[in-house]
């Protein structure tokens, strides 16, 4: 018996010392490497900080934190248009590397928006360049390669197809530099164009954008940061962002 209460002791005793060498969570945090490197975070897992709803000035109510994560909530009408479309208003970016970790709900479909202008009276979508978020398997918009996950949405597909399944979590790292544009999706490069040249507006020419001045004229050479609320549950983190020079 007693040899069994030493071992027993022996086992806690490793256990806590274990338990103690344990990081804590490493969610919205940057590495000293990812500091020296320029990274800033858009989000720190306790508070919405600078973000707010597109053309208003406080979050909506709609989203909240859970989990160390930005939600959207659901269980609302899903589609376009829903309202609660948010900016990071903290600084507009030009050229950046974004990288982001999402996750959706069965039948999940959300999107990141880039150089994103307010206009009263105009939806997040009018001009800026949509990247996709869905759940390629179960959701309703899954039926064109250009709208699974990772694609720049109505334009350009994501290959590989590599969005995992609803309740994992994806990583996406969009980089913008002087117009060329990467999507990285899961650590493989699945989306790849160049903006404002003749290529990108034969894309916007066979898109549904095509009648949309915003598209026609532009996009933007610099602007906000953007998530949608598509009216399903989407949940975000280790939002974090570097300016290129």
């Amino acid at each position: 018996m007693k040899k069994i209460l030493l071992l027993s002791l022996a086992l806690l005793m490793a256990g806590n010392a274990l338990a103690q060498q344990r990081p804590a969570s490493a969610n919205n945090t940057l590495t000293e490497r990812e500091k020296n490197e320029g990274w800033i975070l858009l989000f720190d897992g306790e508070s919405f900080g600078r973000w707010r709803q597109y053309n208003g000035d406080k979050m909506p109510e709609q989203w909240s934190i859970e989990n160390e994560s930005m939600k959207i909530a659901t269980g609302r009408r899903p589609g376009s248009g829903v309202g609660a479309d948010i900016i990071y208003a903290g600084s507009q970016f030009s050229n950046f590397e974004l990288s982001i970790d999402w996750m959706t709900e069965q039948r999940g479909n959300s999107g990141i928006f880039y150089y994103v202008v307010e206009e009263e009276g105009r939806a997040i979508y009018y001009s800026a360049p949509e990247v996709q978020i869905l759940d390629n398997t179960y959701a309703s918009d899954n039926s064109l390669t250009n709208h699974l996950a990772g694609s720049l949405y109505d334009m350009l597909p994501a290959l590989p197809i590599n969005g995992k399944e609803n309740g994992q979590w994806n990583n996406i790292v969009i980089r913008v530099d002087n117009g060329h544009v990467t999507h990285t999706q899961n650590g493989v490069k699945v989306c790849e164009y160049t903006l404002w040249t003749p290529e990108w507006y034969a894309m916007v020419e066979r898109s549904k954008f095509k009648d949309w001045q915003g598209f026609n004229s532009g996009p933007a050479k610099t602007g906000y940061i953007g998530l949608q609320d598509h009216g399903f549950a989407v949940w975000f983190r280790n939002i974090k962002i570097r300016e290129l020079k």
